[in-house]
Order: C-alpha cells, then structure tokens, then sequence
C-alpha cells in the first residue's frame, strides 16, 4: 500500500507522521483535492497509535487537576465536539473504502472505582467524571459491580462503585489505521516510506524536508505530526529554539491477550479513573477471545521502541488482581510499547509555528486519535486558507511555557501521585511510613522545583522524572532559559 520514494518528489503539502493523526489529516487534504504526501517508516517504531487502546472517551480521561484550569477545560470541550464527530467520520470511511465491517470494538465504558486507589487521585477523579458528565448532560447510569458477570478480581481489590457511559466507545487501531491507508490512497493521497533527518529551509520559509536515505521531499507546507519524534526534525531549525515547548516521551505498554472464547467476556470497555502518573487500568475487547489490557505511562526523554520487563510485569500483574484472577491461563497475543507526545508544559501543540509554511499537529499526550476527525478538518482548514471551525489559541505551537497550576498544586499532585504508585504495586510498608515518606516527598519535590526554575513548574510526571533523571531536568532548565531568550 505504500508508494516508491524516489527523489526530488515535490507536494502541496507534506505531512511528517503516518499515525491517526497524520494520516487523517492526510486523507482530508487529498478529500479536498490537494496534492499530499504522508511521511513514515511502515513499521511505525515510535508512534503512539499502534499500542493504543483507542478509546473514544473524553469523560472517562477527565480528572480532578485538569478541570480546574482553563486551558484543562478547552482540551476538555474539544474531546466533547470530537465524540460527535466520529460515527460521521467513520461512516465516510467505508464509503471511501468500500470496507464496511465496522471498526468499533466496545459498547460504551464502565467506570470502576476500586479499593486499590487513593482517595485523593481515584475518588477525586471519579466525582470529576460524574460532575462534567452532568456538566454536558451526557447520559450514564450508576451501576453494580458486582453484577458485572465477567469481572472476578482479587476481593482486596474489588470495584467499590461503578458507572456506565453509553456514548465512550472504542476503535480497534490497527484497523482504523489500514483504513485510513486505504482511504487516502483512494483520494488520490500519496504514502512515502522512509524517516525525516532535517527539515529544509529557505530564508524564513519551509521548503522541504531531508530525508535518512538522502532524499529530500519538496512541499510548500510540512506539517509535523510524528508524535514525540517530531522534536528531532524541529531541532534542526534552531531559529524556533525555545519559542515552541519541547516534547517528550510518555511511554506506554500494553498487552493483547488471547482469551477463552468460550466465556462471555465483556463488551465493553471497563477501566478506572487515570492515576498513578498513567491512564488507568483498561480493558478494551478485540473481537472473539481477544482483549487488550492497557496501558503503563512512563515519562521518558526519548521515544522507546520495545517494551520493557518491568512495565509488562506491572500491567499484567495489575489486570490479574483488579480484572479477573484467571487471566493468567490466557496467552498473551502481542506486548506492544507506544509514545504519547508529551509537551514540556503538557498541553497540544496545534498550529502555525512562526516559520512560514510549518505547522505541528502532535502534543496531544493520551487524546491524539480521539481528537484526529476534528483536528484534521481544523488543520487543514488553516493550511487551505479557509476559515476555522475552534479556537486552538490556548494550544498554539508559538508560547511561553503553559502554566496552569501553581506550583504548590504541582508539587502535591506528584507526592499523591507517586505514592499511588506504591498501592498499586502492593507495597507492604509499616503504618507509620507512608505519612514520613509523603512528607520527604513533598519536602524534596518543593526543593527541586525551587532549583529547576524561579517561574516555571512543569506539569507533575514532568517533575518528577526530572528529578529522577539530572539529564532530563537539565534539558527542562534548557527549555525555560531559552523560551525566555525566544520570547
């Protein structure tokens, strides 16, 4: 499915990243005539979509931090005006294929809310879900866990309150991104393999970009869209040095396990509340005897490209004792690892980047391929000229470092946390540590944040990897002193 690459190959516009959200903006280019190219090695190393569960949520990801500032609350809106997108967006796919068995691989989400969380992360976020669900009036309903019949978790480790929400679905990714291959090669979209090395410049304006084969692709607009791996093509214009918040790995592994088909399993996706630096443990089905268990977050400097024994061990052991005991009879599919484009400040990277004619579509950390129908009409909208559809201005690429928590709030949000961590993974710890350890945390998570910056915290995974990790705490202080020189 993947066209040749010879050199010297000129477009209208030139889409760096072949996820979801490269190849959806690709696909609506080449639905409106333009002439585009979608950039990526086939085998897709580093992006986030292949290891995704691919829930279509925007409820279920809400927590307590990120409704209480305002640029938590626009990320939150466009997640609503997204779900409303994605039957239409769907439906139009298989017409453009002629492929119509359809993608959606889960009837709605349970929410759990289980003994294994802390009340300051899990029912806090739990009651955040509920409020804006209220908020928008979105449909659900409280429901028994117990009566959840596919469920048989450790007893210690029981869902206490649980949730259904009618309207949270899930795609299978792997499907959705051969479709949308296929639908953008029917709209006469082009699909290049290869990897980007530098980006070509010409004066103040974008010309290409140079490839590690040693092609160069010609395209009077580049928009990159390659997830965490996109900081390395924009570090090769130092013009844009600290003017545009850096990106980072948030690594995750997830797991697809090959069931008993003769048990019912659920239909659909059942997961807790994000904690513990991550997303939550979810369960999302894949058909007949298959189900993935999601996912770990592990904030890392670079993209990995395998996954690791100690993230594995954690999931798996996780599902056992909060999903169903048994699990371990399954066998395992598939252990794959995926990166969420994480921006120093923690928020998308959407828009014009101050060099004519590039432009980011990445940043998006955990929301990527929920939000790619509407941000893919909304990018080509202000690549085409046309007039836009959402204000993306909170999110534009060209910004000093978002601050939206103090860094007190910072400081007690990666304390709780890091210690939720430590329940999670059953520590077993005398009962008077856990107050001593939250109180050196804090002490010591204060003090560092003090020495990182005078000004800038940066959001609370951030700040505690940079602590862990002097290399990466040096490269935040790197950003900040050259986001102020830049701005």
């Amino acid at each position: 499915m993947t066209s040749d690459n010879p050199a010297g190959r000129t477009f209208e516009v030139l889409v760096v990243g072949n996820g979801v959200l490269g190849l959806s903006l690709g696909l609506t280019l080449a639905r409106r005539g333009t002439k585009v190219a979608v950039l990526g090695r086939t085998d897709r190393p580093w992006a986030a979509s292949t290891a995704a569960g691919a829930m279509l949520g925007t409820f279920g990801e809400v927590t307590s931090t990120l409704i209480a500032s305002e640029q938590g609350r626009a990320k939150l809106d466009l997640g609503v005006q997204a779900t409303r997108l994605w039957d239409d967006w769907l439906d139009q796919l298989a017409e453009d294929t002629g492929e119509h068995e359809d993608l959606r691989c889960a009837d709605g989400t349970v929410m759990l809310l289980n003994s294994v969380g802390v009340p300051g992360i899990d029912s806090a976020n739990y009651a955040a879900i509920r409020k804006t669900l209220d908020e928008y009036k979105e449909p659900y309903e409280d429901i028994d866990p117990a009566e959840l019949g596919w469920l048989d978790p450790d007893p210690l480790a029981r869902p206490l309150m649980g949730m259904f929400i009618p309207g949270e679905h899930a795609v299978d990714s792997g499907r959705l991104l051969a479709r949308l291959q296929s639908a953008l090669l029917k709209a006469g979209g082009t699909l290049l393999d290869g990897f980007g090395e530098s980006l070509v410049t010409e004066g103040e304006r974008i010309t290409g970009v140079k490839l590690t084969s040693g092609d160069t692709l010609t395209a009077g607009q580049v928009v990159l869209a390659a997830g965490a791996a996109s900081q390395t093509l924009l570090d090769t214009v130092p013009a844009l040095t600290g003017s545009i918040p850096r990106l980072c790995a948030g690594v995750g592994v997830s797991v697809v396990a090959c069931v008993d088909p003769a048990v019912p399993g659920p239909t659909s996706v059942l997961r807790t509340p994000n904690r513990a630096f991550a997303c939550g443990l979810h369960l999302v089905p894949r058909g007949q005897g298959h189900v993935y268990l999601g996912a770990t977050n592990a904030i890392e400097p670079e993209p990995a490209d395998v996954p690791s024994i100690r993230d594995a061990t954690f999931l798996l052991g996780c599902a056992l004792r909060q999903l169903r005991r048994d699990l371990d009879t399954a066998g395992i599919e598939k252990i794959q690892v995926g990166n969420r484009p994480v921006a120093f400040d923690g928020f998308p990277l959407v828009g014009a980047t101050g060099l004519d004619g590039l432009w980011m579509m990445t940043g998006t950390y955990r929301d990527g391929l929920h939000l790619s129908p509407l941000l893919a009409d909304e990018m080509a909208r202000r690549i085409l000229g046309d007039d836009s559809r959402h204000d993306l201005s909170v999110f534009q690429p060209v910004r000093r470092p978002t601050q939206a928590h103090s860094r007190t709030d910072v400081v007690e949000t990666a304390v709780t946390h890091l210690l939720a961590t430590g329940y999670e993974d059953e520590w077993k710890i005398p009962n008077a540590w856990p107050a001593v350890i939250e109180a050196q945390l804090r002490a010591g998570f204060t003090k560092f944040a003090d020495a990182l910056d005078d000004e800038f915290t940066p959001p609370a995974e951030i700040l505690a990897k940079a602590q862990m990790n002097p290399a990466f705490a040096q490269q935040v202080r790197h950003y900040y002193a050259a986001s102020r020189a830049a701005h």
